[in-house]
Formats: C-alpha cells, sequence, structure tokens
C-alpha cells in the first residue's frame, strides 16, 4: 500500500474516532441506534469513493486530503471554512444533546430517510468526482486545469456544493433531531460566501470560466439560483 492511500485511511479513521466521540460523548450512552446508522452510512460512502478514487485518479484523492481553515490560501476562504468547521461540529453536536434531553420526538422512518438524504447526497458528489478531477478539497488552480462543463456542470456550476448540501441536510434527520436542522441554517450564509467567493477567483483566474457562467446560468438549482 502507498503512503497516499495509507494517509487516506488514516484520514477516514481518525475522522470516524472524531465523529463518534462529538455523538456517543454528549448523548452520553451508546445507546442511540440513529448515531450508530448514521456512522454505518457516511463511513460506507466515504469508504467507497475513497477507494474508487484510489483506483481511478489518485492525484483527486491527492487534492481531497488537505481540506479546512489551514489549508486555505486565502484569508477569506480560511474564515468561512472556520464557520462551516464549527458548522459540521453543530451537525453532530446538538443532535447529540437532542438525543440526550429528548428535545426531538422524530419517527424511526424519517430518521432512515435521513440516512437516504445522504447517500443521495454522496452519490451526486461521487459523480462530481467522476467527471472533474480538478474539483480540490481548497480554492486553488490545478496547472492543467480548465472548465468542465459536462456531466452535472451541464446543469449547474456548483454540482459538488448541490450534492453537499442534500448530504449534509439528511446528517440531523438520520440522528433524529428535528433541532440539528437549525445548524444547516446557520450555516448556509457561509456556504453561499464559498461559492460567490470561489466564482470571483474562477472568473478571475481560470480561462474560459467567464464563457461557462454566461452559458449555465443557475449555480446551485436548475430554474431557481
Amino acid at each position: 500500500m502507498n503512503t497516499l492511500n495509507k494517509k487516506a485511511f488514516g484520514g477516514l479513521l481518525l475522522l470516524l474516532l472524531a465523529m463518534a466521540a462529538l455523538l456517543f460523548v454528549p448523548a452520553g450512552t451508546l445507546d442511540y441506534w440513529q448515531a450508530w446508522t448514521f456512522l454505518a452510512v457516511y463511513f460506507a460512502s466515504s469508504l467507497a469513493i475513497t477507494l474508487y478514487l484510489m483506483k481511478k485518479d489518485p492525484e483527486l484523492l491527492q487534492r481531497r486530503m488537505s481540506g479546512g481553515p489551514t489549508a486555505e490560501k486565502e484569508t477569506t476562504q480560511k474564515i468561512i471554512m472556520s464557520f462551516t468547521s464549527l458548522g459540521f461540529i453543530g451537525l453532530l453536536l446538538i443532535p447529540a444533546l437532542d438525543h440526550r434531553f429528548g428535545w426531538s420526538h422524530m419517527p424511526p422512518a424519517m430518521a432512515l430517510a435521513g440516512d437516504a438524504l445522504m447517500v443521495l447526497g454522496w452519490l451526486a458528489i461521487f459523480f462530481v468526482f467522476k467527471e472533474n478531477t480538478f474539483s480540490s478539497a481548497t480554492i486553488e488552480l490545478a496547472p492543467d486545469q480548465r472548465v468542465v462543463s459536462t456531466g452535472p456542470y451541464a446543469l449547474v456550476r456548483h454540482p459538488m456544493y448541490a450534492g453537499g448540501l442534500v448530504m449534509l441536510l439528511g446528517i440531523p434527520i438520520a440522528l433524529g433531531s428535528w433541532w440539528g436542522l437549525l445548524v444547516i441554517v446557520a450555516m448556509l450564509p457561509a456556504l453561499v460566501w464559498r461559492l460567490l467567493d470561489e466564482e470571483k477567483f474562477l472568473a478571475r483566474n481560470l480561462p474560459g470560466y467567464v464563457a461557462y457562467q454566461e452559458k449555465v446560468r443557475y449555480r446551485l438549482m436548475p430554474l431557481i439560483w
């Protein structure tokens, strides 16, 4: 096994442990079936995509290995990613506290629907990775980067954000928490800010991107925005 693959597996394991701690410690119990199901679905999806990238696109896997506030080069993006990272923590912490104190009463079938939403979001992200080898975890340009306008990019300019939002929406539902949805509302301004800032960066630095913006009018949802 090469160094990149070891790093990828190690990163997944550390993320699994961190997310489990954020769920079960605040919940105060291991008797939280929604959390166990969520972790199984989340990491099965993550592992499947990681294995695909290991085999088909190790360069993209390398680009995806470095993310978060410290990996960003622009100050604005460091700020945005700090808020986004805190929001992701909140997506786990609030439902865990909700489970502990019984704030929400969500039917089991609804929690399973949240798991299905997560899978749908991961599937959309997979198709983005399959189409666009330049979809880095940070806002940057590869030396040979070009505009991608096929596949999901023919429908909206930011299909990975669209898929990511569906996946994030599924998290609090999968964890059985209506209150967790408020975290999504709090995260939306930072996500929209990142998207708009990324568009400005690409319009300045990627040849052909302005023409692509004129061709594909919608950012996240066809006929809406």
